[in-house]
């Protein structure tokens, strides 16, 4: 059968004030009153049994969650009782999959990205399903066609054709996964044209993954085979809250993509763009004639260009005069005035806040 992992983990520290510790930017109501995370359960809902969609996300985020999708099923809103990064995630989630299900297909998905239209997505995820089925030992990923050299982003490198039955949709060997590179190596994959951006999305059976992970990660052996043994029991809680935090912390690219020789990957012919700063608010809200993007019920603005301007406070009013190159990010107890250019520097500014304040305004 097949199933749905969103990771819904992160906190977005780049969108301060706005995205918090205990509030993060996928539940963030930026999107016509939508959140990312209903944008990302949508995609899915049509593909994908509801019970059989799950959330893995932060344990302070799990009320958050499920009143962001009430029609989930409780119990599928996996609360992560600390943060290992993305192997951890993956691994907890086929391990809980594979108890249940052991020929479990997993498609993994983030809930901090924006891709349209859907149509091209989900005929892609179909292909990657299919693609599963009649290759077990495979482990797919999907890869961004890039449309500029990008210093801020992983690629993958595609390599030969393979074959996928009754499916429009091209299936390649990966051949290398690169780390963010300079702009020159980023220019000259663009122009090679067989190198893609890294989209941290997946599909594969979780008994390969697994065997996977035991195979590059031995020390994650013993956390998952306990916490899969009391998974539906009573015990269950005290022995994730034991041994979850002992598996090791290091993304699934590092543990496992980079190092596996049976990796497959797909290009997604699709607008994508991975929320992770006020600049991307650019790229999926209209701006006004003078390029001002503005998220607020209420704004005036007056000789102003080029500008940020967001609030979730349908009742605030944010008015700016002569402005340009600007961020306003306004919260209840908080409010962000930067430079564009500096925003950047947002990881210092909330070390310098922490510092000076602690973590109430974190």
């Amino acid at each position: 059968m097949n199933y749905a992992v969103i990771m819904a983990g992160g906190t977005g520290k780049r969108l301060w004030p706005l995205s918090r510790q205990k509030r993060p930017k996928q539940v963030l109501k930026l999107l016509d009153g939508q959140t990312l995370l209903r944008k990302c359960f949508e995609r899915l809902e049509t593909i994908f049994d509801l019970r059989n969609i799950l959330v893995l996300t932060n344990a302070d985020y799990v009320d958050m969650v499920r009143e962001n999708l009430a029609e989930l099923p409780e119990e599928n809103v996996i609360a992560e009782p600390a943060i290992r990064d993305t192997a951890g995630a993956i691994s907890l989630a086929a391990t809980i999959l594979h108890k249940y299900d052991t020929h479990a297909n997993m498609a993994v998905v983030t809930a901090d990205q924006i891709l349209e239209p859907i149509e091209k997505f989900q005929e892609a995820m179909q292909t990657a399903l299919s693609f599963v089925d009649e290759n077990p030992d495979a482990l797919v990923t999907f890869g961004i066609q890039p449309t500029f050299a990008s210093t801020q982003l992983g690629y993958i490198q595609f390599g030969e054709s393979v074959s996928c039955n009754a499916s429009p949709n091209t299936v390649h060997r990966i051949e290398a996964f690169k780390e963010k590179p300079d702009f020159q190596t980023a220019e000259k994959y663009v122009k090679q044209g067989n190198y893609a951006w890294n989209s941290g999305m997946f599909v594969w059976r979780c008994e390969t993954i697994l065997q996977q992970i035991a195979n590059f990660l031995p020390e994650a052996i013993d956390p998952l085979r306990n916490i899969q043994a009391d998974w539906g029991s009573g015990s269950q809680q005290q022995t994730l809250l034991e041994w979850f935090p002992k598996l090791p912390k290091i993304s699934i690219d590092y543990a496992v993509m980079e190092k596996s020789d049976n990796v497959y990957g797909m290009s997604l012919d699709c607008r994508w763009l991975d929320m992770g700063s006020f600049a991307s608010l650019v790229d999926i809200i209209e701006s006004d004639p003078n390029n001002n993007c503005v998220v607020s019920g209420h704004s005036e603005l007056l000789d102003c260009k080029n500008n940020i301007v967001v609030t979730e406070e349908k009742d605030h009013m944010i008015a700016l005069i002569g402005v340009e190159n600007m961020i306003v990010a306004h919260t209840k107890d908080a409010t962000l005035v930067c430079s564009v250019d500096h925003a950047n520097r947002l990881k210092e500014l909330l070390e310098k806040i922490q510092k000076n304040k602690g973590e109430s305004f974190l």
